[in-house]
This record gives structure tokens, sequence and C-alpha cells, in this order.
């Protein structure tokens, strides 16, 4: 709240794995905003990203629903994603974001993982650094599995392996 001030901003959600975190995200900032004596005026736009196959990032990476982000310009940008590793996929789609020049962006990660590589881009505000374990549950996925989970967990090497493409 004290980064955004008094200005409205754009949320950036990362789809598919961002998408609770993004919510609960939200709903957070609306009920601080009721609570202050300024209100922070969202629009919130979806965009997905695919990197994934199985429990490996490939190098082709997928930017849908970002063709034309051209209302960003000049305005305060918050991205919000569910997991950022090495910070590659974030540094490219930062790239992609900034091309429409907006005024501010900031990245919410609700999870880091802790890489041996130093990241790439690490999120402006992390909720929580993990191991480098492959993780499900909160809208985060193996292979359009386990996104339903109400909590988060590593998944099994049996489950990897079942539920494998």
């Amino acid at each position: 709240m004290d980064d955004l001030g008094d200005h409205d901003i754009v949320v950036l959600c990362v789809l598919k794995g961002g998408y609770q975190f993004c919510a609960d995200l939200v709903e957070r900032i609306k009920a601080l905003s009721r609570n202050s004596n300024h209100t922070i005026p969202m629009r919130v736009h979806f965009i997905r990203l695919r990197s994934y196959l199985n429990d490996q990032s490939t190098e082709d990476l997928h930017i849908l629903g970002a063709e034309d982000l051209s209302f960003l310009a000049g305005k305060n940008v918050l991205i919000v994603e569910g997991i950022v590793g090495t910070g590659k996929t974030m540094e490219t789609l930062l790239k992609h974001v900034e091309a429409f020049r907006p005024k501010m962006i900031k990245v919410a990660g609700l999870l880091v993982k802790r890489v041996q590589h130093s990241l790439a881009c690490v999120p402006d505000y992390v909720g929580f650094e993990i191991p480098n374990r492959f993780v499900v549950g909160y809208a985060l996925d193996y292979n359009e599995y386990f996104r339903d989970l109400n909590h988060i967990c590593v998944i099994s090497e049996s489950g990897k392996k079942k539920y494998k493409v």
C-alpha cells in the first residue's frame, strides 16, 4: 500500500498458477484500502504463461493474452505470479510488459524457489522462499492436476510418474 500510494493500478494476473494468490491478494488490497484514508482503484487483467512440460521448464515460453497491452501505458502495474523459479520466465514477461511503457512495474510472487543460480528477476514482494522442489496446490499444477488443493505441497516421484504426459 505504501509503494502504490493513491495511484490506481492494473493487476496483471499470471494464469493459471497465480489465480488463487491474485484473488486473495486483490481482496486483501481492497480490505486495506477500505480501512485507510485513501482508496486504490484497481483493474485486473489476465495473461497466461506456458513454459513447463511435466516438471521441467522449457526454453519455449508462450505468453497468451498479452498481444496488446497498450492500455498499460502510463499505468502502475502489479504483476502477480504464483511461483518464481530461476526468474527467466519473469524476466521475459517484464521485457514484454516494459515495451508498453507503464509508469511503474512491481512483481508479487507468492513463492520463490531457492535455486543455485542467482535469480534473473527477484519479485519486489515475496510471500515465501521455498526449496527447489516441484510444488502443487493453491492453483499450482502438475500437468493440470492438483490446482484444486487448498494447500501447497511437494509432489512425490510416484505422483510425477502417475500424471506424466
